[in-house]
């Protein structure tokens, strides 16, 4: 069964921690959001050094919403979160003299291997977010080197968006193409849609307005999970 996620979008550290308490005894992780007002027009919490003032057992991944995520990544491989995620649409405008002080030379896979194996070295894990139009043989030259695909089903930025049905064809798509990828689904998941995106092969379902909108986060994170069944 897929594990269900809840999505923080934090205004800033005092908002961070009172989601964090809110969803805590419910989940085993969380996903923070992370935008600059470049890459998406919202613009959040983003400093990594807040997380260490928050006593929790929960998963931290960071999911960057940002237009030049090589200026950030440094910190954020320093902080509490287990797993980084990054968008490709950023990534693939970086170059080679950017990536200071990763490597610099340019090879297949750039810049997605030299990040992916600075995270493993700092015992982190790191994952790659596609936008819902960006095909998944974006993936190819580096699927061996990541421990995650964040497939969008909406356009990143912006909480409360319609889910996008074809992300479910893309998930079956990505499942058949590599087995063994883990594969999370992010954006519009309800419990009117959960159950297919499990069905498709996805592996973990981000909630954020269905969880954080209901007005009883342990009963929507409940639902959600009763949904799957």
């Amino acid at each position: 069964m897929p594990e269900i996620i809840p999505a923080i979008i934090a205004k800033d550290p005092e908002d961070l921690k009172n989601k964090i308490r809110l969803i805590e005894p419910y989940v085993a992780a969380v996903q923070l959001d992370v935008m600059d007002g470049i890459f998406v027009p919202n613009k959040t919490w983003k400093e990594p050094d807040d997380l260490e003032k928050i006593k929790t057992k929960l998963f931290f991944e960071v999911h960057l919403m940002i237009e030049k995520p090589q200026t950030v990544t440094e910190r954020w491989l320093e902080s509490k979160v287990k797993r980084i995620i990054l968008h490709w649409e950023a990534l693939e405008k970086i170059h080679g003299h950017e990536m200071t002080p990763y490597k610099t030379a340019s090879r297949p896979g750039f810049p997605v291997i030299d990040l992916a194996e600075e995270a493993h070295r700092h015992n982190k894990e790191l994952g790659v977010a596609l936008n819902p139009n960006t095909p998944i043989s974006t993936l190819d030259s580096f699927i061996n080197d990541i421990d995650l695909v964040l497939l969008m089903s909406v356009n990143p930025g912006k909480a409360g968006q319609e889910f996008q049905e074809k992300v479910i064809p893309k998930i079956i798509a990505l499942r058949q193409k590599y087995p063994d990828v883990k594969i999370e689904v992010d954006g519009g998941v309800n419990p009117q849609n959960a159950k297919k995106l499990a069905q498709a092969g996805a592996n973990i379902l981000v909630a954020g307005s269905a969880i954080f909108e209901s007005g009883d986060v342990g009963k929507a994170i409940e639902e959600l999970k009763q949904s799957l069944n």
